[in-house]
């Protein structure tokens, strides 16, 4: 048995008695390496090697106990500024020692890796196979961190979600239920085993999922079985949208590829059992039974509010704000209302400019929704929407967006008398552009009723002054230009050119700025104090949004850079996981990863034309790959590698003595595709 003691000293008289003990400890359990595990106390000190375990960790409010994460854990905005312990299928232990930990919670895979640990730190296991194992390790991890009631609270969250579609797919007819099957990658065509999580997701959803006689988290498939199974519906995860397999003769061959029926979704929830389990199951169960998920008579659940939460707004012209849950489609929804104590004149980048209104809206409806929508349009969505929340039609300005309100941003500056406030919310993880270079695909005249994403960047404009129509279209390209330098802050790619292109907003941005009541405005440009205060609110704003939404800030992993890139390491690696290891590590020490960083920004400038001399910049590369190698060495011109030039040659720099030859000097060689 491993006991976990700490002796008390003198400071832990400055703590208080939460920061210490559970009421739960000490707690003594078996993990899924089957050890047996005593906990004395709630551990301060802990390396989260599982990405799953670092989200449940962080919804149970234990983040400031995580001291190291591998690289799929950075995006929950609680990490930030966490020790990176290296990848996940390779963690670097000797850094997981230095950080001196309590506890380290690993995975299956580790096993071998943290056998040096086992003297240094409680090392705990917990892999769960099937959802219900995944909640008793929540609750488990709930009397660990004393935060039981937190544990029960997301639970209860999941199971709710869980037991409506459970309640939704009951009405499908057995002849109609649906063969999905999860891709989890090609050549040769690979799929999760037959007692797989996975396989329970789609069973959940109400779909009928592939029992091929082979258990395992991944498990490869033949073309007979592939054809046999004819799955209808295929979902996979992940920034790459192509399987060129599925283009080959007998693979195309069944009802998915014909029907164009291939689904993609965020990788932290198709691939993780932690605390988006109920939240996968309703969205793969809405993309696959759409046409009767839309269907009112199916709803399992009356359409409803089922919580008000004020949210303090300090404007003479606001009777009140709040957020205003509600139940729309048997789904969740999150509204943000500010309601004045005069009707008012707004401008809306959705509606157009409008009088009399009473209210302004920003409407949240989840991802499970999203399909549900398009049948209604957005005047049946804005209907159905503000019949639900009491608010009245003609009076109210409406904004629809897929981020959640509980990553909202409130901003406010002043300057004299002058007040703005900026409520934003913000996504840019699907829906970036680059206008000017990216490609619209929408065309009205040929689909005049269809309604494109929901704004992904939405921004409520208020103050204490009154703006004049003039003052209102102006303070709109004040707000976009304070919205875009903020993307430009923090190095937004493009979601369609992220390789070459950074964002200047989403395809969906809408802004409502609303009249305000007090002194009378009429300039609202760059060079008046009011322009200033709104850029600025905006800016904030924005940056705030992101960082709630999507776990963006300007200090970022390389590693997360490299993602928002199209810069698969793997890819890059040929798959040699060696490889792809050592260049890990390389870029987990400060100076590589800002050479790398450096060779972004020279990029992005050389593609535009601004620079077109990179003697300087290809000498710092010799320079760094001599460093790497401990020797002179010879830099070849990398250009087998698909990035652009100066990204290539950056990265040869970590390939090129790390690759299979054990050269530098033989780039083309080392950087050729492996025979599969």
């Amino acid at each position: 048995m491993k006991n976990f003691y700490f002796p008390l000293i003198a400071f832990l008289f400055f703590l208080s008695a939460s920061e210490l003990w559970s009421e739960q400890l000490p707690l003594t359990f078996t993990d899924s390496a089957n050890r047996e595990i005593t906990l004395e106390r709630t551990p301060r000190r802990v390396v989260s090697l599982v990405p799953a375990m670092t989200e449940i960790l962080v919804r149970l409010g234990a983040a400031d106990s995580v001291v190291g994460i591998t690289i799929p854990s950075i995006l929950p905005p609680e990490t930030a500024g966490k020790a990176i312990v290296g990848g996940f299928f390779h963690p670097d232990i000797d850094r997981v020692a230095e950080l001196r930990p309590e506890v380290v919670f690993y995975g299956s895979l580790h096993e071998q890796a943290i056998a040096g640990l086992l003297d240094k730190a409680v090392c705990i296991r917990l892999t769960p196979r099937t959802i219900d194992e995944s909640f008793a390790d929540i609750r488990l991890l709930g009397k660990i961190f004393n935060a039981s009631d937190k544990a029960a609270a997301l639970i209860a969250e999941q199971q709710h979600e869980l037991d409506v579609i459970a309640l939704k797919v009951a009405n499908i007819p057995a002849n109609e239920r649906q063969r999905v099957i999860r891709l989890m990658g090609t050549e040769p065509l690979m799929v999760p085993g037959d007692d797989s999580f996975q396989n329970e997701y789609i069973r959940r959803a109400g779909g009928i999922a592939p029992q091929f006689g082979h258990n395992g988290n991944i498990i490869p498939i033949s073309l007979a079985q592939w054809q046999q199974f004819n799955p209808q519906i295929i979902y996979s995860c992940g920034r790459s949208r192509t399987f060129p397999l599925l283009q080959q003769p007998g693979w195309r061959d069944v009802d998915a590829v014909r029907n164009q029926r291939i689904l993609f979704f965020p990788c932290e929830l198709t691939c993780r059992l932690a605390n988006g389990s109920g939240a996968f199951v309703s969205w793969l169960s809405a993309s696959i039974y759409g046409e009767a998920f839309s269907k009112e008579d199916q709803y399992a659940l009356a359409q409803e509010i089922v919580d008000r939460r004020a949210l303090p707004i300090d404007l003479a012209s606001v009777r009140q704000a709040e957020i205003i849950t509600s139940n729309i489609a048997d789904f969740r929804n999150k509204t943000l209302v500010v309601s004045f104590n005069r009707p008012m004149t707004v401008v809306s980048t959705l509606e157009g400019q409008k009088s009399g209104i009473t209210a302004v809206a920003n409407h949240f409806f989840p991802p499970p929704a999203w399909g549900l929508s398009h049948p209604r349009g957005l005047a049946g969505m804005r209907e159905t929407d503000l019949r639900v929340l009491g608010l009245d039609t003609d009076s109210t300005a409406m904004l629809f967006t897929g981020v959640d309100m509980d990553n909202l941003a409130v901003i406010k500056k002043s300057w004299r008398q002058m007040e703005v406030i900026a409520l934003v919310t913000a996504g840019v993880e699907g829906n970036a552009m680059r206008m000017g270079t990216d490609i619209g695909s929408f065309y009205e005249p040929e689909a005049p009723d269809t309604i494109a994403k929901p704004g992904t960047i939405n921004i409520l404009l208020l103050s204490n002054m009154k703006l004049t129509p003039r003052a209102m279209t102006r303070a709109i390209i004040s707000a976009t230009e304070g919205k875009t330098a903020a993307i430009e802050d923090l190095d937004i790619r493009s979601s369609y050119s992220g390789g070459s292109h950074s964002a200047t907003g989403t395809g969906t941005d809408n802004i409502i700025v609303a009249e305000g009541e007090g002194q009378i405005i009429d300039a609202t440009g760059g060079h008046t104090k009011m322009g200033e205060l709104i850029a600025a609110t905006v800016h904030d704003g924005v940056l705030e949004a992101i960082r709630r939404q999507n776990g963006l800030t300007a200090g970022r992993s390389i590693f997360k850079r490299l993602e928002e890139r199209n810069i698969d390491l793997s890819k890059i690696c040929h798959n040699d996981s060696a490889l792809r290891t050592r260049v890990e590590q390389l870029l987990l020490q400060p100076r590589y990863a800002s050479f790398l960083a450096a060779a972004f920004t020279i990029s992005d400038e050389y593609e535009r034309g601004l620079i077109s001399d990179l003697a300087a910049f290809n000498s710092w590369c010799q320079a760094v790959a001599d460093a790497i190698a401990g020797r002179p060495v010879i830099l070849g011109e990398a250009a087998d590698l698909d990035l652009p030039p100066v990204l290539a040659k950056a990265m040869a720099v970590f390939l090129g003595d790390h690759a299979r030859t054990g050269t530098i000097g033989n780039i083309a060689q080392a950087t050729q595709p492996v025979e599969k």
